[in-house]
């Protein structure tokens, strides 16, 4: 046990260093929240997707690669996607357009985008992010106390608390710059534990053919690329799901800032390979990792919650422990804390940054300094982060049935819908308006809230909704709704200045 501490000591302590050595870069609103856009592309590749993944790849897809089997592999082609469009079709169009506009954050871009003459569309969307952002931090904290639980033996709430308060200490220190960096360090070691697992585990069996019958003998569903049943209504709709999470790298907030604050164009270039690169082995190596220890730990009949965990989430701490010694343990604890506080640092500067740079800069008659701008921004960083505390505490309360992988997803769901529809619509259609971007934008996030409580309580549809979950059905909603409300209402100025500025540019 005091080899793990030891590891877990060092780690937390480089943390903390790199925060405070961020911190002596933060002089205003501008290094806080985007450290000034001077990020390489090893750091805005590997900070961009940490952030993406967070413990949902950790504990929440190794868990849904042991309950399900082959058919998980389906996020890994989803997630790929996603990021590849992200990053080799929008990424150079969107850094060009916030470079133009002078952009510090996504609501920036969009009201430059439209030249909104009222403050709907700034507070809309301000709010939609810090309401979806808490949600999200909420299943990250909530996955720290079930890290430390699973691999060292805490309570719950000691090791959510502890855990959550080193991510809230470098935050508030050094905002986006220390977020980013610490993202750096931490995306490696995701990705370098991630990796050696599965093949350590699977040197030991030593023979694939052996693993395959051994999971079929368990249950056939689990070689099945459609799952149970085969290709089943349910089950397809169980696919298009798990395909179509990658639809959130296609233009949420914490993801497009770090395209938004990478030093240039060509960084991006370099970047996109890096980004792609990391997301096919990081999901494809925490899919292994599930499908390993089904095979490893369970048996024909068994229950795999019962051996396993809730929603197999503790399958990657029982691997880990029967494959390595102590003191490598303490690495993939660390590893598990990388993508939990990945996270959740660029949620709170974000979140930080839509109170103080989108709200209270915008709207107050006070006339911020560059030192009370920045105290600001860690003043909201510390508010954001307690009250994400105290909805997952509360969560984990009345919900202790709740699973990492879908707690996790309903948040990323809600950014996603909210925004990525409306991104999208304003990279690349003239013809967009700000009515419809409002449309698209209340669209999504009302959705995310009626698939989740509603549609997927109907009865007959309502298992379909709930194999679909939030994502799908919320984002293509968003999408018609934005196109058919700018259709219905054109913007013909709007649309005149937008060519304008892509032909000027060189976006178009």
């Amino acid at each position: 046990m005091l080899e793990k501490y030891a590891v877990l000591v060092a780690y937390f302590g480089l943390l903390c260093l790199l925060g405070f050595i961020a911190a002596r870069r933060v002089k205003g609103m501008k290094d806080f929240v985007t450290g000034n856009k001077s990020l390489s592309f090893w750091v805005a590749a590997f900070s961009a997707q940490a952030t993406g993944e967070s413990a949902w790849l950790l504990l929440g897809v190794t868990g849904m690669g042991a309950m399900v089997g082959f058919s998980a592999y389906w996020i890994v082609f989803g997630e790929v996607l996603g990021v590849f469009v992200a990053w080799f079709l929008m990424g150079k169009r969107f850094k060009r357009l916030t470079d133009r506009y002078a952009s510090l954050t996504m609501t920036d871009f969009l009201v430059s985008r439209f030249g909104s003459s009222s403050s709907t569309l700034r507070i809309l969307s301000a709010v939609s992010l810090i309401v979806f952002v808490l949600i999200y931090i909420s299943a990250q904290i909530d996955a720290t106390g079930s890290a430390f639980e699973a691999f060292l033996g805490w309570p719950y709430l000691r090791g959510a608390l502890i855990g959550f308060g080193i991510v809230v200490l470098y935050c508030v220190a050094g905002g986006f710059l220390a977020a980013a960096w610490t993202d750096m360090f931490q995306g490696a070691v995701m990705l370098g534990c991630l990796v050696v697992l599965p093949v350590v585990a699977f040197i030991a069996i030593g023979d694939f053919s052996l693993i395959v019958s051994g999971l079929a003998a368990i249950d056939p569903g689990l070689v099945s690329p459609w799952g149970n049943g085969g290709a089943t209504l349910y089950n397809l709709a169980a696919v298009l799901g798990m395909m179509l999470i990658g639809l959130g790298f296609l233009g949420s907030p914490q993801v497009f800032a770090r395209l938004l604050s990478i030093k240039s164009e060509a960084e991006i270039d370099r970047g996109k390979w890096v980004a792609v690169g990391f997301t096919l082995l990081v999901d494809a190596a925490a899919v292994s990792v599930g499908v390993l220890g089904r095979y490893v730990f369970t048996t024909q009949g068994a229950d795999p919650e019962a051996v396993l965990g809730n929603g197999a989430q503790n399958v990657m701490s029982q691997l880990v422990h029967v494959s390595f010694p102590p003191w490598i343990v303490g690495l993939y604890v660390a590893a598990v804390l990388s993508a939990i506080m990945s996270t959740v640092s660029s949620l709170l500067v974000m979140a930080a940054s839509a109170v103080t740079h989108d709200l209270y800069a915008q709207f107050s008659s006070r006339q911020l300094s560059d030192r009370f701008a920045a105290l600001l921004c860690r003043y909201a960083t510390l508010a954001i982060a307690l009250g994400a505390m105290a909805l997952s505490i509360t969560v984990a309360m009345l919900s202790p049935e709740r699973t990492i992988f879908w707690f996790a997803i309903f948040g990323w769901s809600g950014i996603a819908a909210t925004f990525c529809p409306m991104v999208i619509l304003a990279l690349f259609w003239s013809g967009f308006t700000e009515r419809g971007a409002i449309a698209a934008m209340l669209g999504g996030f009302s959705m995310t809230m009626l698939s989740k409580f509603v549609l997927q309580d109907l009865p007959g549809v309502g298992p379909v909704f709930q194999a679909l979950e939030t994502m799908p059905p919320s984002f293509l909603f968003a999408l018609l709704l934005g196109y058919v409300v700018s259709l219905a209402a054109p913007d013909e100025r709007l649309k005149q200045r937008f060519l304008s500025e892509c032909q000027s540019e060189s976006v178009a």
